[in-house]
């Protein structure tokens, strides 16, 4: 069986739990070298004693001195994956500016710090691969979704913009977007969410993603239909598929 990863360094910023920590333990399988980011220092380490050539790089993404000090540990790396991301439910009846500005923080704001120091690494080289996580939520406005839909619809359009100004260069850009994973922050939700997948199942879905060559990926289908092809359709219409 061919391991693509085999003998490759892949960095992952938000490896502590859910798709992070399922990625980690998928490429750990494929034969990669891991380091991994968080900000939950115990949590690293735990994870990477049970993986066989990996390095907890405990790191704030919010915090740019302390993405500057990883950055400056860290060494050569082959691919980067951002997938570090917080969430909490909430209706613009119920707003709440501090949950908000910790969404936009860790959802964006994280990855433009991350990218601050991981772009001049891959161009320098003209190497490299830089995976930003979505979300399926991140297409349109959604109901219950302030804070978080809008950051993830700003990662996702800065990852549009990067493989605009890559493409055609020795550095890939992979947009991954998924559904509903079974998680921490999954459980806060008192909706149906169709199509739930556990962590290792998302994780399998990027790893082929990763390997795919394209540039974006909606996943599951056909859950993800409804966002991808639910663009061209009223905003009005498109809504009334939640209810």
């Amino acid at each position: 069986m061919t391991q693509p990863f085999a003998g490759q360094t892949w960095w992952i910023v938000g490896a502590s739990e859910g798709l992070g920590r399922a990625l980690a333990q998928a490429l750990n399988a494929q034969g990669a070298r891991l380091i991994l980011s968080a900000r939950n220092a115990q949590r690293l380490t735990d994870l990477a004693n049970t993986l066989d050539n990996a390095q907890a790089l405990p790191m704030d993404a919010t915090d740019p001195a302390s993405v500057a000090a990883a950055f400056e540990q860290a060494g050569d790396w082959h691919g980067l994956i951002y997938c570090a991301g917080t969430y909490a439910p909430m209706t613009a009846q119920d707003w709440d500016a501090p949950a908000v500005t910790r969404m936009c923080q860790t959802n964006f704001m994280g990855a433009v710090h991350v990218l601050n120091h991981a772009v001049p690494h891959c161009t320098a080289r003209d190497a490299g691969h830089l995976v930003l996580i979505g979300s399926l939520a991140g297409h349109r406005g959604l109901p219950g979704a302030i804070g978080y839909g809008a950051s993830k619809s700003a990662l996702m359009h800065l990852a549009q913009t990067l493989y605009a100004d890559l493409r055609g260069t020795g550095t890939r850009v992979s947009l991954i977007n998924p559904g509903f994973i079974r998680t921490r922050l999954t459980a806060l939700n008192d909706f149906d969410m169709p199509q739930m997948m556990e962590p290792e199942t998302a994780a399998r879905h990027a790893l082929r993603a990763i390997r795919s060559g394209r540039f974006q990926t909606d996943f599951p289908a056909p859950f993800s239909w409804v966002f991808t092809w639910g663009r061209f359709l009223p905003y009005r219409l498109f809504l009334r598929l939640f209810g």
